[in-house]
């Protein structure tokens, strides 16, 4: 204890927390830890071998499924290291620039989830809306644009506040709360005015937590409206069936953002154990569930899947 507390006044360092009121547990509490982050990379692994293996699903809808499975592995790998050597051997230190560096990598990928669900919602609309011409919207020429596009968005929206929060002094206490960098943690230490952090913050959660779920909710409205003009109800189920996946996913990011917004916003006093939880499902969910949800409702990937297990089998 006494080295966290000499290092706490260190301005070189910032100090992770792990489970609040469960320390004496970490090397437990690192099994289903470690089983999570394990499914996440062999799961998202597994989806991009099944969609770049020869002869591989060149549709749009899978090239919009390899950019979020390289999202949620970055994801996943971003917070590991830190987590599970925290777990393990009770590392807690971590320098200013390696956390920045995670805050950076952390962020950006996050974001990243939510504007390839937005260019998958965009898909599935020109899918169901637009079918004759569904080929001719979406040229792969059009798909690189789109994730460079989502590239350069992401690292825009991140790099200020970045810089914004770099340039104010920590004189606090510089324990965080968790076990990685987030910028809601990290800006509570800081004893400065932070005003335009603040406004910048809030903009980027209009930008990308209001604006991208709105963009998806507007789609599905016109998507709903098109189904419901269709002459069965067969063609209706199957066209609802097509977006399930897109939606849960959609659900599987949304719900735990907005929690960790609300409570880092509205619940400051609540328990640290509250905090962490929000944050650990946040980014955990989505790399975890993401892969699970489409190897099962997307009958493509499944057979891809399969094929390759058997294939693997007979070698």
């Amino acid at each position: 204890m006494s080295e966290v507390t000499n290092t706490t006044q260190d301005p070189f360092y910032f100090i992770l927390t792990g489970i609040p009121g469960f320390e004496d547990s970490h090397i437990w509490i690192s099994i289903p830890f470690f089983c999570l982050y394990t499914v996440s990379i062999v799961g998202n692994t597994t989806i991009l071998t099944a969609i770049h293996t020869p002869p591989g699903l060149h549709q749009p809808m899978y090239l919009f499924l390899s950019m979020l499975a390289v999202t949620d592995l970055g994801l996943t790998l971003t917070t590991l290291p830190t987590v599970m050597q925290l777990f393990w051997f009770n590392i807690q230190k971590i320098s200013f620039e390696a956390c920045f560096a995670q805050f950076f990598f952390l962020h950006g990928f996050s974001f990243m989830e939510s504007s390839v669900l937005l260019a998958m919602s965009f898909d599935r609309y020109v899918a169901i809306c637009r079918p004759l011409h569904y080929a001719t919207i979406l040229t792969n020429e059009v798909i690189g644009r789109i994730g460079l596009a989502i590239t350069c968005r992401c690292v825009l929206a991140v790099l200020p506040s970045l810089f914004l929060l770099k340039r104010l002094p920590f004189c606090h206490s510089h324990l965080l709360s968790h076990s990685y960098c987030l910028h809601q943690d990290m800006i509570r230490l800081v004893c400065a005015d932070i005003r335009v952090n603040s406004w910048y913050g809030f903009g980027l959660v209009l930008l990308i937590i209001v604006m991208d779920p709105l963009l998806i909710v507007i789609s599905y409205t016109l998507i709903l409206k098109n189904i419901l003009s269709t002459a069965t109800w067969t063609e209706r189920f199957r066209a609802l069936n097509n977006c399930l996946s897109h939606i849960l996913a959609v659900l599987i990011l949304y719900v735990p953002m907005v929690g960790v917004s609300m409570t880092h916003r509205f619940a400051k006093h609540a328990s640290p154990l509250v905090h962490v939880i929000m944050a650990n499902v946040y980014l955990l969910a989505p790399p975890v569930m993401n892969p699970i949800i489409y190897s099962a409702k997307t009958k493509q990937i499944h057979q891809r899947i399969t094929h390759l297990l058997l294939k693997g089998k007979a070698h």
